[in-house]
């Protein structure tokens, strides 16, 4: 009979969080999950839902004593870091209290886009986060899954992709040839749980992806499905790169000033994924990701089109 595999998870009750948490339990591999949980979150609404799903909620104040930290962790096997941009920081002293409580895999927050380093400043200092844990030999897996789907579905004239539609993102960058790799949000969970389960993963850093389409591709197919013209906003290299320059000096002549680091750090993805073409099977590989679907040619997530179907269906 085989054993379960305890696995901390932070940041639960977020979207990349939520999607892992539902992929553990809709796992074929037995998962015994805890939620580790600020103290001034955890007998919150979502919180309180998790419980009555039967999951284990612990305090894990991430800033506090660390002896508290490390007491928190002790027992569990692998921990799953979903903590939002902003709070990257802070899963240092995490990486320390399971480096001291014999943590067997640590997981940090990347599930994103990847790229070398110089490109984009969040890639940075996620990157910064696994020197860190490579400085402890601490067990690891990195996952990157591209972009999500409905992050690039475009506007359409009857409002029918309005309800996952980024408007800021209804671009197409350069020509719109640019491959790009695409992961349906629930899916993320589903391979995640492929990964963790893996010891071919240890130590290793997976590239998880569904399909590969360019900015144009994604909007000949809503057109296909939708049978409605799709505009097409083209944003120029020269006017990304023209931005992130202007962001950078407005960020050193005032670096608490958000709406600049925002701006900078959208168009980075922008130039990231839509002129370099860095997020693609091909450049993971190059910068040494093990690719999710030779790793697992059996799992299948949802397409492009299957999911532009169900937007236009209204889900």
């Amino acid at each position: 009979m085989s054993t379960s595999i305890s696995v901390g998870i932070v940041g639960a009750t977020g979207r990349t969080g939520s999607s892992v948490l539902n992929g553990l339990l809709a796992s074929e591999t037995q998962f015994d999950i805890t939620v580790l949980a600020r103290p001034t979150s955890i007998n919150s609404e979502a919180k309180n839902e998790l419980k009555s799903r039967g999951i284990r909620i612990v305090d894990a104040d991430l800033n506090g004593p660390k002896d508290d930290l490390v007491k928190a962790v002790t027992g569990i096997d692998i921990i799953i870091s979903c903590i939002a941009f902003p709070r990257l920081g802070d899963q240092i002293p995490l990486v320390e209290a399971a480096k001291q409580a014999g943590v067997k895999r640590f997981v940090p927050s990347n599930f994103s886009t990847p790229a070398p380093r110089g490109v984009m400043d969040m890639y940075d200092e996620k990157d910064d986060i696994l020197a860190a844990i490579q400085r402890l030999y601490l067990p690891y897996t990195v996952i990157d899954i591209g972009w999500w789907i409905d992050q690039s579905v475009p506007a359409i004239p009857s409002g029918r992709t309005d309800h996952v539609c980024n408007r800021v993102l209804d671009i197409i960058p350069g020509d719109g040839s640019v491959p790009m790799a695409y992961t349906n949000f629930p899916d993320i969970g589903t391979y995640v749980a492929k990964i963790i389960a893996d010891p071919r993963t240890l130590n290793k850093k997976v590239f998880a992806h569904t399909e590969t389409l360019s900015a144009i591709q994604m909007r000949e197919l809503l057109e296909e499905l939708g049978g409605e013209k799709v505009a097409r906003n083209y944003m120029s290299a020269d006017e990304v790169h023209k931005t992130i320059a202007s962001m950078r000096l407005a960020l050193e002549k005032n670096p608490g000033d958000s709406t600049a680091k925002s701006n900078l750090l959208l168009n980075q993805y922008i130039d990231s994924w839509g002129l370099r073409g860095d997020n693609t099977p091909e450049i993971a590989s190059y910068l040494g990701y093990l690719d999710f679907k030779e790793l697992y040619p059996d799992v299948k997530g949802k397409t492009v089109r299957a999911r532009i179907q169900e937007i236009l269906n209204g889900h």
